[in-house]
């Protein structure tokens, strides 16, 4: 089942509080908003892509407790991106400096910036166009680096700042380059 999308009619604009509130009794879904104020309903994924989603995470997890640089979410995580949207990567990272520069009360509502990394991996259900779309939004929202990774064609597409996107055909790895200083993301298990 791909993700679905609700078209809210154009007088209807959910508040932050109103769609915290949504996500908070239908806690059995993937919810996103769309700048354009659509719902987006993201599907469970399948256990290829969980394990997949957990692979990649436990190595960022990993590096980012050796190197305390910042702060790691999953995928539950919503981040308000100031073009309005609120988007769930599949992995993302902020910097310490930002995070620390966020109130308490921010912490804990859906982050108001958008990550310095993030990751999106494609599943089964997604629609690669509309994942690369949300990787070009999160670039003009303020992303420094970010992958976009398809396991099914073993091809990763890079996303930088003012630069066409890079795209990779069966890498072994990643490099965090200066955004993720010394990380190095293994993709044998998550090509396999």
């Amino acid at each position: 089942m791909a993700a679905l999308t609700l078209q809210l009619p154009s007088n209807l604009k959910l508040t932050d509080e109103e769609f915290e509130l949504l996500v908070a009794v239908n806690k059995e879904l993937r919810l996103e908003l769309t700048a354009e104020g659509e719902l987006v309903i993201m599907p469970p994924t399948g256990g290829e892509t969980g394990n997949r989603n957990f692979d990649l995470l436990g190595q960022l997890w990993f590096w980012n407790s050796q190197k305390n640089l910042g702060k790691a979410f999953d995928s539950s995580t919503g981040f308000k991106l100031p073009n309005g949207a609120t988007r769930s990567p599949d992995a993302s990272w902020v910097k310490m400096e930002r995070w620390d520069a966020l109130t308490p009360e921010q912490r804990k509502k859906y982050l108001p910036l958008c990550p310095d990394f993030a990751v999106e991996l494609v599943s089964e259900t997604d629609d690669v166009e509309d994942t690369q779309a949300k990787m070009k939004e999160y670039l003009t929202s303020g992303l420094l680096l970010g992958w976009l990774i398809n396991p099914k064609e073993k091809q990763v597409i890079i996303y930088r700042p003012n630069q066409t996107p890079e795209i990779l055909q069966s890498p072994t790895s990643l490099s965090g380059e200066d955004v993720l200083p010394g990380f190095v993301l293994q993709l044998q298990p998550i090509f396999a």
